[in-house]
């Protein structure tokens, strides 16, 4: 049985994150990766999350509490989009991680989704606030309805990277998974 693609993800930040870093949850959703961050980076490291809905944020909270890391962890109702406009100035080249998962909210509303241009927008701002040799995990859903122009752009913006990055590419049935790693 193939693992599952978030194990990878989270195993490959687990290999480069350390307390103290700074991380950000540009998509939160239910909170798993969120809560992943804060338990990796805690108890001086720091994570900023974006989301557009409500439900998410409050979902994610309620986790966070419940494993005593909401003290390190900054939610934000507001699409991955702004992220570098609400991210600290002193934060920007400072990055370790950045984590997306794209599509919709597990359980909410399927017709709230992520598309091309913030997202292209958001992965844009994560590349360049990441530290040099820091990681953006990108889990890209193509089965829902809108997912294939979101697909498609990401792809592009893969290929255009260049030496700026070196992307790791891991499939599966449904999703699939992209690390991103900050070269220069």
């Amino acid at each position: 049985m193939a693992r599952p693609l978030t194990a990878i993800a989270h195993d490959a930040l687990s290999g480069m994150l350390d307390c103290g870093d700074r991380a950000v949850d540009a998509t939160v959703g239910n909170g798993h990766d969120t809560l992943f961050l804060a338990s990796r980076l805690a108890p001086d490291g720091q994570v900023i999350g974006f989301d557009i809905q409500q439900a998410a944020l409050n979902a994610a909270n309620a986790r966070l509490i419940a494993a005593g890391l909401d003290a390190n962890v900054t939610l934000l109702s507001c699409g991955h989009e702004r992220l570098g406009e609400n991210l600290p100035p002193d934060w920007h080249g400072s990055v370790s991680a950045v984590m997306f998962n794209l599509g919709y909210l597990p359980g909410g509303d399927k017709r709230l989704i992520t598309h091309a241009d913030t997202t292209l927008a958001a992965l844009q701002q994560a590349l360049s606030v990441l530290r040099i040799g820091g990681l953006i995990s990108l889990m890209v859903y193509p089965g829902h309805p809108g997912a294939g122009t979101e697909v498609q752009a990401v792809l592009g913006w893969l290929a255009q990277i260049g030496r700026r990055g070196r992307v790791t590419h891991h499939s599966s049935p449904g999703p699939a998974l992209y690390l991103i790693e900050r070269l220069a």
